[in-house]
């Protein structure tokens, strides 16, 4: 899971340095694509459950599962990169909300404190504690600066598979008593919006928007629950989360 995980997050930091305005999307999921066969693996979205590209690509007003396509990306734009590999049987899974150009300053502070969100998420975590304190942490986080939580999409266990039992929401949920044990690997991925965290799903079966068209973001680490606390796995050899390259 270290290895799965070190390697996704080389390859978003390699995608990330391909965003500028003008790239299309399907640029790249190119890079994401060369950049998972070189490092040995395969691009866990690739046909899964029909999804026909290698990296999800969020633009604007997209909350996730993006699918790349000839738009080129705009001044102004921002856009989630997730990338997923497939490497020596497990999953790594790690996302940036990447500034393209210059952007505005609100979705600068929705992308800022978005990330601070999942840190205060992946702060919550450690053994015997229940998991929705994961989301209260992300909840009130994201209440006290304003912005909206979606709920239709979570956090997962991952592993052998690429979507396991576990289920991590990014919102309180005190019904949601399951314990963190040590040795429990899953992601913490919350998507937070400017306006109404109500989504909607285009025809195409993947791409969610949100209801009002205003912008959203969203950062993701995979996580390993360990003895004291918690490890981020999807980061470089050296420690660094992809995220610090690009702030």
């Amino acid at each position: 899971m270290r290895r799965a995980g070190m390697a996704a997050a080389e390859i978003l930091v390699e995608a990330g340095r391909a965003v500028r305005p003008g790239v299309t999307t399907d640029r790249i999921d190119a890079v994401v694509h060369d950049a998972t066969v070189a490092r040995g693996g395969y691009p866990s979205p690739l046909n899964y459950r029909g999804y026909p590209k290698s990296v999800c690509t969020s633009v604007n007003e997209v909350i996730c599962h993006g699918i790349p396509d000839s738009r080129p990306l705009a001044d102004g734009d921002i856009v989630n990169i997730d990338v997923t590999i497939f490497l020596d049987g497990v999953h790594g899974d790690t996302s940036v909300t990447f500034l393209v150009g210059e952007v505005d300053d609100h979705s600068r502070r929705l992308v800022a404190e978005t990330r601070v969100a999942m840190d205060r998420g992946i702060d919550a975590v450690r053994p015997a504690q229940p998991v929705h304190a994961i989301g209260r942490a992300i909840e009130r986080h994201a209440h006290r600066h304003g912005l909206g939580v979606v709920r239709e999409f979570i956090g997962h266990g991952i592993g052998t598979e690429f979507h396991s039992g576990l289920q991590v929401k990014h919102y309180f949920d005190p019904g949601d008593g399951t314990v963190l044990v040590a040795g429990m690997t899953f992601t913490i991925e919350p998507m937070l919006t400017l306006g109404n965290p109500s989504c909607a799903l285009w025809d195409d079966d993947w791409t969610a928007v949100t209801l009002d068209g205003r912008r959203t973001a969203q950062f993701e680490h995979t996580l390993l629950v360990t003895e004291d606390g918690v490890e981020r796995l999807t980061v470089l050899p050296d420690g660094t989360p992809p995220a610090d390259l690009f702030a």
